[in-house]
């Protein structure tokens, strides 16, 4: 059974690395903000956790955050930031967000955590650290 037919109603999936204590500190605080369970949460770096099911090579989902709409459409990156806020009722933060500077800005931003969270985190040094490959966190 998949994480959508296990709640039906919501707003956005985050699939995000549960092993990056970065990720877990935002993810925390979503799940505490998320009063209406319009949020719903899939740990990429759990053992039980199958990239296959979803579509998305587990390297891919591990390079940025993604998000599933209720449609199955994907979003990647700084949009997956907006919906989720959006969905714990931050709406006047995402409206500015939207803007084309700080649009700009915050894209660069995110690309650039991105490519070296894990170095950030202390999981890496390089970019052939083990904690691309699945089973290796």
């Amino acid at each position: 059974m998949s994480t959508i037919d296990r709640q039906p109603h919501f707003d956005v999936e985050v699939f995000y690395d549960g092993a990056c204590p970065l990720c877990r500190s935002e993810i925390e605080m979503l799940r505490r903000k998320d009063k209406k369970q319009r949020i719903l949460f899939t740990d990429i770096a759990e053992p039980s956790f199958d990239a296959t099911s979803v579509g998305v090579a587990w390297p891919t989902l591990m390079a940025r955050i993604h998000g599933r709409l209720p449609d199955g459409t994907w979003i990647e990156g700084v949009e997956v930031f907006r919906r989720l806020y959006a969905a714990v009722g931050f709406s006047s933060l995402v409206a500015v967000t939207r803007l084309p500077l700080v649009t700009q800005l915050l894209d660069l931003s995110y690309r650039a955590f991105a490519k070296n969270r894990l170095r950030f985190t202390g999981r890496c040094s390089d970019d052939a650290c083990p904690a691309h490959g699945k089973g290796s966190h």
